[in-house]
């Protein structure tokens, strides 16, 4: 049961990470897996400056931190093989 909990959170997570960086819309599979990797790269990211998710909304709010982080690192990658291709 916690296993489809976890995934709603992530689908979740994907879809306001998305929102917030006005993407033009991945879909529900890649939101899906942005915002489990999200959750796993902010709980570890939150876990390091001592901050522990509670609950419901605790591990939403981390999930979509991470997901935000995960988009930022995609973003800069993506820019950075872009420049290197125009050169």
């Amino acid at each position: 049961m916690y296993f489809i909990w976890y995934l709603l959170i992530g689908l979740a997570a994907g879809w306001l990470a998305n929102l917030i960086v006005k993407g033009s819309g991945a879909g529900l599979l890649v939101n899906l897996i942005v915002g489990i990797l999200g959750g796993i790269l902010g709980g570890w990211v939150l876990s390091l400056i001592g901050w522990v998710p509670v609950g419901t909304l605790g591990s939403l709010a981390t999930a979509v931190i991470g997901a935000l982080l995960l988009l930022w690192i995609a973003a800069l990658i993506s820019r950075r093989k872009h420049a290197e291709t125009r050169k």
